[in-house]
């Protein structure tokens, strides 16, 4: 998470947050993207290129001086121009340095709320103002110069992988790489640990406790990866009768073992309105096959589904 990045570079000094606040065309990153920028080194991306080495150095300029910056990277392409690329579009990107305890207040007040599953509304003034958190809807202070790019900053999505075996631990790792907080259910504490799963936030036991403590996440995301039919059977009926849906449900296994999963869940008063929801065989069609292949098989599936993607080879597209 970049506000965790950020957290740690304030603490050593200050830190240029470049944010892409508008743009046009085919462009490499979204609006809202960010990068940061210290006096020796950069941290993410806004998206490479001749373009992010124009950001970079002018940020080098606003860490010396503090003032606010707008840079425009074009990269149209246009004859006759200087550009910065051949993509087709075009970016606007706000340099503001951040610096000092107040600025390290507000990122550990936005990192304990996303933490919590709590959204929340950054308002990043383009006069003088400090960037600043708006508590209540509707609610605005008075800037002193111009207006403001104001964002939602949403928590991570979190993913519940039920099974920690062998899929199970390669789904963590590329789950959490993609931007996923990482929750883990297994009964087994020789293998459900933060020695074979450093990047959980999270470890339960059973599937009831898993549920209890995130009933309230929205954006709760579950791979069934278990190592036989009635732990399926026990945690699909568990999470379909969950009071909020989850944002995804996936279950790996052969046809004939979902198929007979969910035709217990069925007899069970499952309704098969809810039973179309549920992704299995989980992942894309990648012709996975090792349990690192099908990690990323299903992750490509959660970022799909997440992003509104087709799932199609972008040569057909």
């Amino acid at each position: 998470m970049i506000y965790e990045d950020l957290l740690i570079a304030l603490r050593q000094g200050a830190v240029v947050v470049a944010t892409i606040i508008s743009s046009k065309g085919s462009v490499p990153r979204e609006v809202g993207a960010k990068m940061l920028i210290t006096s020796d080194r950069c941290i993410d991306t806004i998206g490479g290129g001749a373009g992010e080495a124009k950001v970079i150095s002018q940020a080098r300029e606003v860490l010396q001086s503090g003032k606010k910056t707008l840079v425009e990277i074009d990269l149209t392409g246009a004859p006759n121009r200087q550009t910065e690329g051949i993509c087709g579009g075009w970016m606007q990107i706000l340099l503001e340095r951040w610096h000092g305890e107040e600025a390290i207040a507000l990122v550990e007040q936005i990192l304990a709320s996303l933490k919590l599953g709590r959204s929340l509304t950054l308002v990043t003034s383009l006069g003088d103002a400090h960037p600043y958190l708006i508590k209540e809807k509707g609610e605005r202070k008075k800037e002193k110069g111009g207006e403001g790019f104001i964002e939602i900053l949403e928590p991570a999505p979190m993913l519940l992988i039920v099974g920690a075996g062998h899929v199970g631990e390669q789904l963590a790792k590329v789950a959490d790489l993609v931007g996923f907080r990482i929750a883990i259910q297994d009964d087994r504490s020789e293998w459900a640990n933060l020695e074979r799963y450093p990047q959980a936030a999270f470890i339960y036991s059973h599937i009831d406790q898993a549920l209890t403590e995130l009933s309230n996440h929205g954006s709760l995301y579950v791979a069934l990866v278990t190592r036989g039919y009635r732990y399926d059977l026990e945690a699909l009926t568990a999470l379909l009768n969950r009071d909020l849906p989850c944002s995804y449900i996936g279950m790996i296994g052969s046809d004939r073992r979902v198929k007979e999963v969910l035709e217990q869940v069925k007899q069970m008063g499952i309704s098969t309105e809810k039973l179309q929801f549920v992704y299995a065989p989980i992942g894309l069609d990648i012709g996975a096959l090792t349990p690192a292949e099908i990690a990323v098989s299903i992750t490509a599936e959660l970022i799909m589904l997440r992003r509104g993607g087709a799932g199609r080879s972008l040569k057909s597209i």
